[in-house]
């Protein structure tokens, strides 16, 4: 074991240390008692002095109580200073530097005292009294009372010292804990940021693709079991174009999610291209797409010039918008429904407003799993915009949309 790790054991295992601490004291202590007692008196004695500092750091105010016990005995019978007395120092360290501060200063008052009492006890005992010397009588109790105190006020400094760089120390250790779980929950955060925009781009990709996938497949299969569709020649023609539609789409689909699904494989440490590639600009691109299987029209007021551009990431919000409304148009209006796309550009917002004329639930229903209305006014939301969805009064659904220009 390392010394590092010799001293970590130590320190969480204080009485340990506490207790070999006592017994390297012990043949001090009794050796330095006084020979006019009995050795079982001196053993009991020295004992009372150094088997409290076991419980120094654990039960500072314990082992503070048996040294008092100890020095209040001292002063009792009488005679100078004995080697037990180190451990007064010691108790009154351990007082403040590990004990209640508000208990510490008690026992810091009472070492004072102890001082006071020391210097006129062992003085008394000695030869002064009879030779009547009362300068020097004088001058020794206060010589004597001073060492004591200068020694119990150090070690209380002494203490209060390692107190406080203690809690420094584990002050900075909390704070670096703190940092540390802060980063982590940064991290979290972020990542489950990031999955969630891969979600709602899988979800927008894929939900859309399919829907129309299903309704050419759809209207592939009709055409090809119903002689009563048309002619041979029209229904075959209807169907290699339905087909065409279908694989440009899965083609399209497939290309976006090679792509999300590269990102979330992507180990390499390097920054992630994650940059939109649709906007309103691909709005035309994407209603010549859905008008294979649903009629669309779209109108765009205003000139884009008249605000900012927009970033990237809310130019993407709004073109998600629109393809997540024709994807609902798709799933839920019906198969006679008819859609209109509005883009309103104005100084400070831009606004859409998709509107059909099918069975008034299309916006209402999402893929099954809460993803479509919840991504729209999370994309929108995150612009600091707002989108309102609902029925319309005259039949259908409608899903309007408020993107600020930020200048």
């Amino acid at each position: 074991m390392s010394i590092r790790g010799i001293h970590d054991w130590f320190g969480s295992h204080p009485m340990v240390w506490d207790t070999i601490l006592a017994l390297l004291l012990t043949p001090l202590a009794l050796a330095g008692t006084m020979a006019s007692h009995t050795y079982w008196q001196r053993a009991l004695w020295a004992l009372l002095y150094v088997v409290p500092l076991v419980w120094r750091r654990t039960r500072p105010d314990i082992a503070a109580a048996g040294v008092a016990a100890a020095c209040l005995i001292q002063l009792a019978v009488g005679g100078g200073a004995v080697a037990g007395n180190l451990c007064v120092p010691i108790v009154v360290y351990a007082a403040i530097a590990y004990g209640n501060p508000r208990r510490a200063r008690w026992w810091l008052w009472g070492a004072l005292a102890g001082s006071v009492i020391a210097g006129w006890r062992w003085t008394t005992g000695n030869e002064f009294i009879s030779s009547g010397n009362r300068r020097d009588l004088i001058f020794n109790m206060i010589a004597i009372t001073i060492s004591c105190a200068v020694t119990v006020l150090m070690a209380w400094y002494a203490g209060r010292f390692a107190r406080e760089r203690r809690m420094n120390v584990e002050q900075l250790r909390q704070r670096a804990a703190d940092l540390e779980r802060e980063r982590d929950q940064r991290v979290r955060l972020a990542t489950q940021e990031e999955r969630t925009r891969i979600a709602r781009e899988m979800h927008d990709i894929v939900a859309h693709s399919l829907s129309v996938i299903v309704v050419q497949a759809d209207g592939g299969a009709y055409l090809a079991h119903h002689e009563d569709a048309g002619a041979p020649q029209a229904r075959l023609e209807a169907s290699g174009k339905a087909l065409d539609t279908i694989a440009e789409t899965a083609r399209q689909a497939l290309t976006e999610t090679r792509r999300l699904v590269g990102v979330l494989r992507d180990d390499s440490g390097r920054p992630a291209d994650l940059a939109p590639s649709q906007g309103l600009a691909d709005l035309p691109a994407l209603i010549e797409e859905t008008r294979q299987a649903l009629p669309v029209t779209l109108e765009v007021s205003g000139d884009p010039g008249v605000h900012p551009p927009l970033p990237d990431g809310a130019d993407l919000a709004c073109y998600r918008v629109v393809q997540e409304s024709l994807t609902n148009v798709l799933k839920h209006a019906g198969p006679r429904a008819t859609a209109r796309v509005g883009v309103t550009h104005l100084p400070d917002r831009v606004e859409i407003l998709v509107t059909d004329d099918g069975l008034g639930s299309s916006g209402a229903a999402d893929d099954g799993a809460g993803h479509g209305l919840v991504g729209m006014r999370e994309r929108v939301a995150a612009w600091g915009g707002t989108l309102e969805a609902r029925q319309r009064l005259d039949g259908g659904f409608q899903v309007h949309a408020v993107v600020p220009v930020v200048s």
